[in-house]
């Protein structure tokens, strides 16, 4: 390839070629100091501002609201599948958990595996995760509910977040924080793997609400501990000091193109092209039910398994790349996060109706 290739990737994901062209200008000698970010000291002066202005960023970006500490962690959300339950579900405790899909299923089992209490109060497996339930009740002496806001393989989305009372409401964000504004004072926590919309793999964002750091017991392993995490303002370890330096590019970035607003008119613009092109065709088949569609990552299927082959090899050969569906459910999956311009959806519906007139 000559030039940049559009990529739908899932994650790692699209980063703003603005942002990889400031990392590419920074890499070998950071603001004249005469050293990469990945050489430097995380007890430095200089890193020291990098992980206070990245925090800075994440709150005035997402508006986050006193009494919250942001935290950068490592594990992905998969270690947060566990630090949660550890954290906050205490012994004689229960909590609920929402099933839309794969990582839901992962996150339920982890608090199985640590011999909690854990009760599903919806899912949407009878058809096959392709709807966002929307009737269920909240048990009232619950440690938290957790939800998995944006459900990546299975493309469905919480269109709007559950009232529960005074019971904590935990989101996995991963694949969809940033890409709309959100009321940040519902949640008691919200965590997020970097991945997708905010930088780098080994960077995991977790947001929470202060009271809850007290809640970590003593004998829980330190890595996973928000309140020693919070304590050490995540710099207990070594963190992922390159990956932290990515999220404050990225977050500059965001408030470059006009804040959360923008970009949720800018993401709800690039859906709409492509749910459009995928409703008026008879080649084409949505997966998710309309009301549950997710804004970031748009499946659909093709007649057949070849053709779906077919569609993904010659998409490639015109310079668009990760529209193979995930591999648990087939077909073809557009991943249209922050980062993938306009002009990338555009240019894949365009390929879709030429595809379609040679093979429909």
């Amino acid at each position: 390839m000559k030039e940049r290739i559009y990529n739908f990737n899932a994650g790692p994901a699209a980063l703003p070629q603005s942002v990889l062209e400031e990392v590419r200008d920074d890499l070998l000698n950071y603001k004249g100091e005469g050293l990469s970010v990945m050489e430097m000291s995380h007890r430095s002066k200089t890193f020291d501002g990098i992980i206070k202005d990245a925090e800075r960023l994440m709150k005035e970006v997402m508006r986050i609201p006193d009494g919250y500490k942001v935290l950068f962690m490592q594990g992905g959300a998969t270690l947060q599948f566990a630090a949660v339950p550890m954290n906050l579900l205490a012994e004689g405790q229960s909590a609920d958990y929402i099933n839309t899909g794969a990582w839901s299923k992962k996150a339920i089992a982890e608090v199985k595996k640590l011999g909690k209490q854990v009760n599903v109060i919806a899912t949407s497996e009878d058809e096959n995760f392709s709807y966002i339930p929307g009737t269920f009740t909240v048990t009232p002496d619950a440690a938290y509910l957790h939800i998995t806001s944006n459900n990546t393989i299975f493309g469905t989305q919480f269109q709007t977040y559950p009232d529960t009372g005074n019971v904590p409401l935990i989101v996995d964000m991963s694949s969809d924080i940033n890409c709309r504004r959100i009321d940040v004072s519902k949640f008691a926590l919200i965590y997020a793997g970097a991945q997708k919309n905010m930088g780098p793999s080994g960077v995991t964002i977790v947001i929470i609400r202060e009271d809850l750091l007290e809640r970590s017991p003593d004998n829980i392993p330190t890595m996973t501990s928000y309140k020693i995490i919070g304590e050490k303002d995540s710099l207990y370890n070594t963190p992922p000091t390159f990956g932290i330096y990515v999220i404050k590019l990225v977050l500059e970035w965001i408030q470059k193109t006009g804040g959360l607003e923008k970009l949720e008119a800018i993401n709800q613009q690039k859906a709409k092209i492509l749910y459009d092109a995928i409703d008026k065709s008879d080649f084409y088949r949505g997966t998710v039910r309309p009301d549950s569609r997710s804004i970031m990552n748009v499946p659909f299927r093709l007649p057949s398994e070849d053709l779906e082959k077919q569609f993904v090899a010659e998409a490639l050969e015109n310079g668009m790349l990760g529209l193979k569906g995930h591999r648990s459910v087939g077909g073809i999956r557009a991943s249209i996060y922050n980062a993938v311009p306009l002009k990338a959806v555009e240019t894949l519906v365009r390929f879709m109706e030429e595809f379609e007139k040679k093979n429909g």
